[in-house]
């Protein structure tokens, strides 16, 4: 079975093949540091995540869709990346089962959540659970990619270049359609847990 890194390359080739834009040269490899059974890491993943927890960030849930049906999952590491051309990034755990599928699909759509659906990124955050039970979606305009019923934006994007970021891959993805709702807070996540904007 082919690992998510070979998912990631498959598709990127398959894009190349059918002329679609992918990344362009490489920078330089940084040099990486393997740290042996026998040395103390130099960041404590601990302290690491307690640290970065002091960023705020929006939440989305990307989506995909194939012959099995809709998947996705919940995602902080959202961005936008490129007004000409336009493009955005999410980054997305190695290990991750929904990858695989979004690779394959080579089209996903980022809905971005409001205030009130906690909820409904909770039920994302599961792995292995039917995230899509009693969830409202239509198709996203361009790829079909599950557009949520009720999100306050969507970003409706075809896949242009994968790249390996330690744990995680990082993912382009080229905008094809979006749209946003003129009102509505955004649903906010702070050091663990869900938060709205104060006056």
């Amino acid at each position: 079975m082919m690992g998510h890194a070979g998912m990631a390359a498959t598709a990127v080739r398959h894009l190349r093949a059918a002329g679609a834009p992918t990344a362009v040269e490489p920078l330089p490899r940084p040099a990486l540091r393997a740290v042996r059974e026998d040395e103390r890491a130099p960041v404590d993943p601990a302290e690491f995540r307690r640290v970065l927890g002091h960023f705020a960030s929006g939440v989305t849930l990307v989506t995909t869709a194939d012959a099995a049906g809709p998947t996705g999952f919940a995602c902080q590491s959202f961005a936008s990346l490129s007004l000409d051309p336009p493009l955005v990034a999410f980054m997305v755990a190695r290990t991750s089962t929904t990858w695989p599928r979004i690779a394959a699909a080579g089209t996903f759509c980022v809905n971005v959540l409001g205030a009130g659906q906690g909820a409904l990124c909770r039920a994302f955050a599961v792995s292995g659970a039917d995230k899509f039970a009693g969830v409202e979606w239509s198709p996203a305009p361009v790829t079909g990619a599950p557009r949520l019923a009720g999100v306050p934006a969507w970003i409706d994007c075809a896949v242009t270049a994968v790249h390996a970021g330690g744990d995680h891959l990082i993912v382009v993805g080229r905008v094809r359609a979006l749209g946003a709702e003129e009102d509505g807070e955004p649903l906010l996540f702070h050091r663990g847990r869900f938060g709205r904007f104060a006056d």
